[in-house]
């Protein structure tokens, strides 16, 4: 408890705003935040303000008086609140930033019948993570490992009929699956990793949203609701040599999302992006068929994010108030200006 001798209304705001402000540090975001066009019925009477106290409104010594660990704790509980009862679909959760994003809703809210399906091809690598959730939150959080390619049309279509009845009321989707081949220009570019990277990025991600959509659009009495979170790429801002297919997917996503979202501008489906700069994930040793010399050399001189900091926004997004959309946000490192302008240190 602080109790701070101050001169009343503006200081003392001023004075609040200070200790309740969240300062990420280390990384640049650039984000865009819109709203439905409905007014929300959803409260903030869940957040404890700062309470101000004096014996006259005309006391200079006005004595402010606010307890920051329990603004903290009644601001997490909220987030928590938010997530109660729902379910998750994280598609590339096997490893990287779909790892780190189910770890983050399981942190945030342990204790609130949330339920994570996490899809990948690699289902022994979702069942060590579900596991490992289980023995960090305990049994609060329940997770479903699913083997999933999201690349293969069939697979997708089968998706939502074979889960479990109770497993099937989705709320978000976290389109996360996604990778690159290859540094090739072209026209050296060999045709299979093309029609992967589309087949994945692309195709894959827009079969998964088309699976989930009628879910979220019976839902709720004002044409539906939910949460679609696509996982694109500065690529897909500011094409790269090199990176020429790869680009061109994220560039898809971006359109797609973009799109959908006006499509959808009637209802309460919330469509959101978030565009990572540099990660230090498995991207860059799929990106060179296994070479891990040539991944790391990717990070030689520089501090990358890291899947955690992505999931961190992820989790944002999907937890601000129904009537909140993040759109669009850009995020990467202090020493990253652009895709392909990057300062390194020398070694």
């Amino acid at each position: 408890m602080f109790s701070i001798r101050t001169p009343p209304t503006a200081a003392a705001s001023r004075l609040a705003a200070r200790y309740l402000t969240t300062i990420s540090s280390a990384v640049r975001t650039t984000t865009t935040t819109t709203t439905h066009r409905h007014q929300s019925s959803t409260s903030l009477s869940s957040f404890t303000t700062p309470t101000f106290s004096s014996s006259s409104p005309y006391n200079t010594n006005l004595t402010s008086t606010f307890s920051l660990r329990q603004t903290k704790r009644t601001m997490s509980s909220a987030v928590a609140k938010r997530l109660a009862g729902k379910t998750i679909v994280i598609t590339g959760a096997s490893s990287g930033i779909g790892r780190s994003t189910a770890f983050e809703f399981a942190r945030t809210a342990p204790n609130h019948g949330l339920k994570l399906i996490l899809t990948a091809r690699r289902v022994d690598a979702l069942e060590q993570i579900a596991k490992e959730i289980r023995e960090e939150v305990g049994e609060g959080v329940q997770v479903l490992p699913v083997k999933l390619d999201v690349s293969q049309p069939e697979e997708v279509r089968g998706f939502v009929g074979g889960l479990p009845e109770e497993w099937k009321d989705i709320n978000v989707l976290v389109n996360n699956a996604g990778l690159v081949k290859g540094v090739a220009q072209a026209p050296s570019i060999a045709e299979q990793d093309i029609n992967v990277m589309f087949a994945t990025n692309v195709t894959g991600l827009i079969n998964m949203t088309q699976a989930i959509l009628p879910i979220f659009k019976a839902r709720g009495t004002e044409g539906g609701s939910g949460d679609i979170i696509n996982i694109g790429s500065i690529a897909g801002r500011e094409p790269y040599a090199g990176g020429s297919i790869y680009c061109a997917t994220k560039a898809a996503v971006r359109s797609f999302t973009d799109a959908l979202r006006k499509e959808l501008i009637a209802t309460r489906i919330r469509v959101m992006e978030i565009d990572p700069g540099q990660v230090e994930t498995e991207f860059s040793v799929v990106r060179f068929y296994g070479d891990k010399s040539k991944a790391d050399a990717v990070y030689a001189g520089v501090d990358p994010l890291t899947p955690d900091d992505i999931a961190e926004i992820v989790v944002f997004v999907a937890t601000r108030r129904e009537n909140v959309v993040v759109a669009d946000t850009l995020v990467f490192p202090s020493h990253q200006a652009g895709a392909g302008v990057m300062h390194r240190k020398s070694t």
